[in-house]
């Protein structure tokens, strides 16, 4: 899969979230070695700390359907002129899973940078750490 293909299907995404509060969709597509991708968007709640964003989402429905150790890309999309960067709560359980995972951030109009999930938690640390 080419990354403009992960990148149109995080923004996919952004018509299933329900965001009755930020009215600010985000949509993520989550793709592992074997090719598979699990798809998120952010479902808000009326208790906001209860909300849980669309990169996380993803990561939830990959590790329920036994993925942990091989992720390799994640697309995160959102309707803004700026990139839709992920929330430091993100980045840090994306982090628990892949520190090397490669980073496609877009915005309004399908456009993307590349980065890796290092260059943007800085000092990040995981399971590895604890032992």
């Amino acid at each position: 899969m080419t990354d403009r293909e992960l990148v149109d299907q995080a923004i996919k995404m952004l018509d299933y979230s329900y965001v009755p509060y930020s009215k600010f969709p985000v949509g993520a597509a989550l793709e592992c070695a074997d090719g598979s991708v699990f798809t998120g968007c952010n479902v808000e709640n009326a208790a906001y700390g209860d909300t849980i964003c669309a990169e996380r989402t993803a990561v939830v429905k990959a590790v329920s359907e036994g993925h942990r150790d091989d992720f390799v890309r994640i697309a995160i999309a959102g309707h803004s002129a700026d990139y839709c960067w992920p929330c430091g709560s993100c980045r840090q359980v994306l982090f628990e899973f892949a520190p090397d995972l490669e980073v496609l951030i877009a915005k309004e109009g399908g456009d993307f940078v590349k980065l890796s999930l290092r260059e943007l938690l800085a000092h990040g640390f995981g399971p590895k750490a604890l032992l």
